[in-house]
């Protein structure tokens, strides 16, 4: 029989102090992910902000600078070759002005101002029911072409839809004519038009719902059988396409045959005076 003296070892337990720590630990790296992934998703975010606010500058500024491009026309030396084109009865304005069955008409062009803005030969004028009667819709712009975008990197593109606007109970009796002559005569009515300018970036999207060319609708909403595909802005939104509409309600009148009051009721001048311009 062995006499050796036996030790007894205390028995050994997992430290609680150790498994604390790593718990602490863990919670701290859960909290800096979630702080990650936040800041992660806040960044997107603004950088989606930032991308759709530089979009709708853009797309305003392209729509924008249409409504200039035509107002300047009109407004300039009737000598000019252009103002000549848009008043000529193949003209956006002068169509209308001219051409006595033009008031449920549509007269389309796509806006392209790295040369002429408007080729008279580039036009579209679209009926009620869809169907063309000028142009065989060569007036609508063309994502795959080239010419047809504003500037040589090939980013949006313009096109300008041009009515009539439509008779309005609210507005005055005759208040189209001019004071004094024959309501017979063109050049002493005043004609209100409405001008719809789409802008869209075709990168983004393609300018499609089905076979359905969106530059092919109707600026009329009213005249739309159905809003969301029917109309350009519609269509444009359906098919998902960065865009904007920016509607304008222009006056063409000859100012040289309508008369001008000033200072009215004041002074011993006379009332009314024809305009020296």
């Amino acid at each position: 029989m062995s006499n050796h003296p036996q030790y007894k070892y205390p028995a050994t337990y997992p430290s609680t102090q150790q498994g604390a720590v790593l718990i602490v630990v863990l919670l701290f790296l859960v909290l800096i992910i979630l702080a990650g992934v936040i800041a992660v998703k806040q960044s997107t975010t603004d950088l989606k902000l930032a991308t759709s606010d530089q979009i709708n500058a853009l797309l305003l500024q392209s729509a924008d600078n249409a409504n200039q491009s035509i107002e300047q026309s009109i407004n300039g030396s009737s000598d000019s070759d252009i103002y000549q084109a848009m008043m000529s009865r193949s003209g956006p304005f002068g169509h209308f002005v001219l051409d006595t069955n033009s008031t449920n008409h549509e007269y389309v062009f796509c806006f392209r101002p790295r040369d002429r803005f408007f080729d008279i030969n580039r036009t579209t004028i679209l009926l009620p029911d869809g169907s063309n009667i000028l142009g065989d819709g060569n007036g609508y712009c063309n994502t795959s072409s080239k010419d047809d975008y504003a500037s040589n990197r090939n980013t949006s593109m313009t096109q300008v839809n041009i009515t009539l606007t439509p008779p309005d109970a609210d507005n005055e009796a005759f208040g189209s004519y001019t004071i004094g002559q024959d309501s017979g005569t063109i050049s002493s009515q005043a004609y209100t038009f409405d001008i719809n300018n789409t802008s869209i970036l075709p990168a983004y999207a393609d300018a499609k719902v089905g076979n359905k060319n969106c530059f092919e609708q109707t600026s009329r909403v009213t005249a739309a059988t159905s809003k969301s595909t029917d109309t350009i802005g519609g269509c444009m939104s359906k098919a998902g396409v960065p865009s904007t509409v920016l509607y304008e309600q222009a006056n063409v009148e000859n100012l040289s045959l309508r008369t001008k009051c000033v200072d009215f009721g004041k002074g011993s001048v006379l009332l009314c005076t024809l305009p020296s311009s």
